[in-house]
């Protein structure tokens, strides 16, 4: 197949979904000269078509997979300003080439992504961890001159003491090199290196800390008795009588909650959260059958919906809770467990006081099968035997605390 050549002088033709979804080979143009080009391999590249000092020349504007639409207009206009009053856009640029710093460039790869991150908290971090612990040491460097050893220097202080947060800052360094490679200020990525001369790191693994499952139903009478916000308490039950995780249950939406044809809310008795990859550990899909006590939580979390989000646990900012609200509550009341633990005390009732299968237990952990060959015939989601044990799980959590201590005795 040829080129595909579109509208060589229109303004604005592109649009920011045909430049992510286009795999045609071609060029596409938009304006002032720029235009877009998809090569046989599906690498997508703004160039400039320009005319300077009556030689026409193509300037390289850099990757389509970074350099967005609005940015690669902007700065094709200022070159069509410049080359029409005489003046030599491509000599600035590799003078300007000279002189960007890292802290300019991760300034603007920061302004880039920021719309694009999943949160406000996340797109805050990134500029915040660079500021505190590479700007210090490579922030005004120009960014063609940064070498491995300059990046060792940023990361060896923290590697060992905060290791979490060295890895983040280093693939946030890379991320801006990556930047650096794609509008062509230097060619390769000095992150890369860095790996091979920086330690492994050993941690044990932190084992949440979770409550006897005998204790859990009286965790749920301190909880609804306190003087939390209900959205919160509501929050804290759903989540022990699903045995979900935090995320989970703080990404909820009424959109993922699932009637037979004809129910709602409120007349239904069947109920299924059909909860998306995206909030998923594993990034798949995840049916929970909900039980009665759910379904009253639902109702009760129901007054609480407006228009402003779909978010079915809403902060009062109309916002995603904070998995630190959770946690401060429980801990609040005198019980010095993680949230997450809670997982752990539904799986040891189920290996205690059920006789359900451990296929069928994990399943409801929405835990994946780790072994290939096995996962490759598991083809069954489950779904009526896990109704039956989360069933009895809200059973086992209303018992009179008596008989609770029965059986446990």
């Amino acid at each position: 197949m040829g080129d595909t050549t579109l509208n060589r002088h229109p303004r604005k033709a592109l649009t920011t979904k045909f430049v992510e979804s286009i795999k045609i080979k071609g060029k596409y143009f938009d304006g002032h000269g720029l235009f877009l080009r998809v090569t046989p391999k599906g690498t997508k590249q703004w160039v400039q078509r320009i005319t300077i000092n009556r030689k026409r020349t193509e300037i390289g504007l850099g990757s389509a997979n970074v350099i967005p639409l609005s940015m690669a207009r902007k700065n094709a206009l200022e070159n069509y300003i410049s080359a029409k009053s005489g003046q030599n856009p491509l000599a600035h640029r590799n003078r300007l080439k000279n002189h960007i710093s890292f802290q300019e460039l991760a300034k603007r790869v920061h302004e880039i992504h920021r719309k694009g991150w999943r949160n406000e908290k996340h797109a805050a971090q990134f500029i915040s961890t660079l500021k505190t612990y590479v700007f210090p040491f490579i922030g005004t460097t120009a960014i063609h001159l940064i070498e491995t050893t300059d990046i060792l220097k940023c990361l060896y202080p923290i590697w060992n003491v905060k290791h979490e947060t060295a890895k983040r800052v280093k693939q946030r360094i890379s991320l801006v090199m990556k930047h650096a490679i794609a509008e062509g200020l230097r060619p390769d990525n000095p992150t890369l290196n860095a790996e091979y001369a920086l330690p492994k790191v050993f941690r044990e693994p932190r084992r949440m800390r979770s409550l006897p499952y005998f204790e859990v139903s009286e965790c749920i009478d301190a909880i609804k008795n306190s003087n939390a916000e209900q959205i919160t308490k509501l929050a804290i039950e759903f989540l022990i009588l699903t045995a979900s995780r935090s995320g989970e249950v703080r990404n909820a939406e009424w959109s993922q909650i699932s009637f037979s044809t004809g129910e709602d809310l409120f007349t239904a008795n069947e109920v299924l959260w059909v909860r998306p990859a995206s909030i998923m550990k594993a990034k798949t899909e995840h049916i929970v059958p909900l039980n009665k006590r759910c379904l009253e939580i639902l109702r009760a979390a129901y007054k609480f919906k407006n228009e402003e989000t779909d978010l079915i646990f809403r902060s009062k900012r109309n916002k995603i809770l904070s998995d630190m609200t959770l946690s401060k509550l429980v801990k609040s009341l005198g019980y010095q467990v993680d949230v997450h633990g809670f997982r752990t005390s539904f799986k040891t009732w189920c290996q205690e006081q059920t006789n359900a299968s451990r296929e069928v237990s994990e399943a409801a952990l929405a835990h994946t099968i780790k072994d290939k060959a096995e996962a490759a015939y598991a083809r069954s989601n489950l779904l009526e035997k896990r109704k039956t044990l989360m069933d009895d799980w809200s059973s086992f959590l209303e018992l009179d605390k008596s008989i609770v201590r029965k059986l446990h005795a």
